[in-house]
């Protein structure tokens, strides 16, 4: 088996299965009745943890290939990425959904124009007033033209250099992300501890390596 059949056969379907595999648990947990007794949190809090969880992936694989020494890992980054896009937009919904829409009254019906704009706006006042929802919002935000230009398509047309530059933001997802669920936790600060850490430690390889390559140069 080849190099291009080992990524196309066995590991971009191991990301998928892995990637997609909260997503359905949450689903079957949902309908099983097997969340909490606030399973709507559940899916919030799951599904933010999710992305971040895939950020920090997306950042470790160069890493990984350069110690392990196989340059086709790479070739999943983009994926991986998309998939952290997926659940911070899953999140994000699930917000717009139960923390926003829920709250809503509803004099002309739960589909009308008046519901639209009511929601718009008070998505809108939520992100300018709660820090850690604005650092959320900004996160998305971000992830999107990632999102955006992950197609071979948009690499040739915006060239590798500039590519390359623009997906650079991840770094800035990243710790949008970790900033999000540090300022949303308000007792147990271990876990948003330990995501700093992880990409702290990553993006301080970063620059190392960064570092070294201009030195040599």
């Amino acid at each position: 088996m080849t190099t291009d059949q080992r990524v196309r056969w066995l590991l971009k379907p191991l990301v998928w299965l892995g990637a997609l595999a909260p997503a359905l648990w949450l689903g079957w947990a949902g309908h099983a009745g097997q969340l909490s007794a606030n399973p709507l949190a559940d899916l919030t809090n799951e599904t933010g943890v999710w992305a971040l969880r895939l950020l920090v992936v997306t950042l470790a694989i160069t890493p990984l290939r350069t110690v392990v020494g196989w340059a086709p890992l790479i070739r999943v980054r983009r994926l991986v990425g998309l998939f952290a896009f997926f659940y911070a937009s899953l999140h994000f919904l699930v917000y717009v959904v139960v923390d926003r829409f829920a709250g809503l009254d509803f004099p002309e019906g739960i589909v009308s124009w008046h519901t639209v704009r009511a929601l718009g706006h008070s998505v809108v006042i939520d992100v300018r007033d709660r820090p850690f929802i604005t650092m959320g919002a900004a996160t998305l935000l971000v992830l999107v033209p990632l999102a955006v230009t992950s197609t071979a398509g948009w690499i040739r047309r915006l060239g590798g250099a500039r590519w390359r530059a623009l997906h650079r933001l991840t770094y800035a997802a990243a710790v949008g992300g970790v900033v999000h669920y540090w300022w949303l936790v308000k007792a147990d600060l271990s876990r948003p501890m330990a995501y700093a850490a992880a990409v702290a430690v990553l993006l301080t390889l970063r620059a190392w390596w960064a570092w070294r390559r201009a030195t040599a140069r």
